[in-house]
């Protein structure tokens, strides 16, 4: 798995629940235009929003309506268990990776304790073929994952331990795992940084914002003429997307793009665009030309 994976934002209704239809149409429209993967029940699914139950649906949808071998799925609860109990499930789908933030209550936990943590949850799934990709976030988490503990995990457990998505924003970080790990693969959150990939050593990118950006980021990658004018747009249009509440803003350009209202809801704590954002938004992100209709 590599290139542009969009974080996938998960529809729901007016009483909170997902919507499948709506969930499945955008994944495939996403697919279909310029990403090579989808991350499923990220932070922009609003996963840690959802209880067990309804992320165990959404992983069945997914995993039913999209091919498995493009999808990596967000697993990660404080709980050890529940985390072993989901990751195990998505296991049982056919997910190929799952995607595991650290425990995110007690912080900061020691190197030790996160080493155990981990540890843990790859004896609980045996044999078993899912991949583990750390997932560091420190503005969410409180603490980032400290590059000792990757360089320690990758090297005991290198088929399960062998990505990372980072979404602190510290390129330099992403390539100092590159660099020490060459076998690792290291997604950045941004589609900005996919002008230096090839010389950092960068896997790709897992964004949010690529739900929007996904057809011009298929065409920087392929190069040619023009790349560094569409790098620049790019760049832009994430500044315009971020300017606002991250993942209400997602939500509602995909709303913009299907014409369906229910893609306007979110999850408390998340309030709903006011009348400026929704302009701000609609004056500074045009349309994007779609690959397929």
């Amino acid at each position: 798995m590599q290139g542009i994976i969009a974080a996938i934002p998960t529809p729901v209704d007016s009483t909170g629940q997902p919507v499948e239809a709506l969930f499945l149409e955008h994944a495939r429209w996403a697919l279909a235009n310029g990403c090579d993967g989808l991350n499923v029940l990220g932070s922009t699914g609003e996963a840690n929003s959802l209880d067990s139950q309804t992320r165990r649906r959404v992983m069945q949808w997914a995993a039913r309506g999209l091919d498995t071998a493009r999808l990596m799925v967000g697993t990660a609860t404080p709980s050890l268990a529940e985390t072993i109990a989901l990751t195990t499930h998505a296991d049982d789908l056919g997910y190929p990776v799952a995607l595991v933030l650290p425990p995110y209550y007690y912080t900061p936990p020691s190197d030790d304790g996160l080493l155990r943590w981990y540890s843990e949850l790859h004896a609980a799934l045996g044999d078993r073929p899912i991949r583990v990709w750390f997932y560091n976030y420190p503005q969410m988490t409180g603490f980032a994952i400290s590059e000792q503990v990757i360089a320690d995990l990758h090297r005991i457990a290198p088929d399960r331990f062998d990505g990372i998505k980072d979404s602190s924003g510290d390129l330099d970080y992403c390539r100092r795992l590159a660099a020490a790990m060459p076998a690792l693969r290291v997604f950045p959150s941004s589609e900005t940084s996919l002008p230096q990939a090839g010389e950092a050593g960068f896997a790709g990118c897992i964004s949010a914002t690529v739900n929007h950006s996904a057809p011009l980021c298929a065409r920087l990658l392929r190069g040619g003429p023009g790349a560094a004018e569409l790098a620049e747009d790019i760049a832009e249009l994430r500044a315009a997307i971020s300017a606002q509440p991250l993942i209400p803003a997602v939500k509602h350009l995909v709303a913009r793009r299907t014409g369906a209202a229910d893609w306007t809801h979110t999850l408390p704590p998340f309030m709903p665009l006011s009348t400026a954002q929704i302009a701000a938004l609609d004056h500074h992100v045009p349309v994007v030309s779609t690959v397929t209709a």
